[in-house]
């Protein structure tokens, strides 16, 4: 569980990376400070916790739950940045509402990151005991400030076509929505299973699906001969 949980971490601040590159310097600048702000005025938390109280939270299904529908959330705006990124590039006209999502989710950073710094504060403060938690916190600040930046600018050189980092960014995403189900649900479902098939069930969800593909298929068919006229 602790290795999924930290190959969560690490995707969700890749992703927080990936996103800085459709930013402009000016903003990345400002994003960086805040994030440096808060890793470093963060220790009097970080110090109040424990390898013991962070296994019991991990423990804790009630709010590993809670929590994976933030990141749920989080996930489906980044995604949905993605898409509307691609939307917004290839049709025209665009309209007003679209338009102002798509500036929404663009200049949207993602919460989650911050909880990813917070934790790394705790590891840090762990790793070099004896050392003042002000000199590991502001060391830490100095460290994000320039690895914000820096990092931006490698992912630009290493993937310098939009398109190219729109699809990671749509891809990377998918895969924290399926480590955070792994990583929050525990090994504990909400719903017993059933080892019995339900075949009302079935047969309504199969009639479903062949009625709606009938539907889009006439609607497609009806769509093409309408522009061919």
């Amino acid at each position: 569980m602790d290795t999924v949980v930290l190959v969560l971490m690490l995707l969700i601040a890749f992703n927080f990376l990936l996103k800085q590159t459709f930013w402009k310097a000016v903003a990345v600048g400002i994003i960086a400070a805040v994030a440096a702000l808060f890793a470093g005025l963060m220790w009097p938390y970080a110090i109040e916790q424990s390898k013991t109280q962070i296994a019991d939270w991990l423990g804790n299904t009630a709010l590993m739950l809670d929590t994976s529908v933030l990141l749920t959330i989080e996930v489906s705006l980044q995604m949905a940045y993605a898409m509307l990124a691609v939307h917004v590039a290839s049709a025209y006209p665009v309209k007003p509402r679209t338009l102002l999502t798509y500036r929404f989710l663009r200049w949207f950073p993602g919460l989650l990151i911050f909880p990813v710094l917070f934790s790394g504060l705790v590891y840090l403060i762990f790793a070099f005991p004896g050392t003042p938690f002000t000199t590991v916190a502001w060391g830490y600040a100095a460290c994000v400030l320039i690895a914000i930046p820096v990092g931006r600018r490698v992912l630009l050189y290493l993937l310098p076509e939009k398109e190219l980092r729109l699809e990671l960014f749509f891809l990377t995403n998918a895969l924290v929505a399926i480590l955070g189900i792994v990583a929050t649900v525990n090994g504990q479902t909400s719903v017993a299973g059933v080892s019995e098939v339900n075949w009302g069930a079935l047969a309504g969800v199969g009639g479903i699906t062949v009625i709606g593909s009938a539907i889009g298929l006439g609607w497609w068919r009806l769509k093409k001969k309408s522009n061919q006229s």
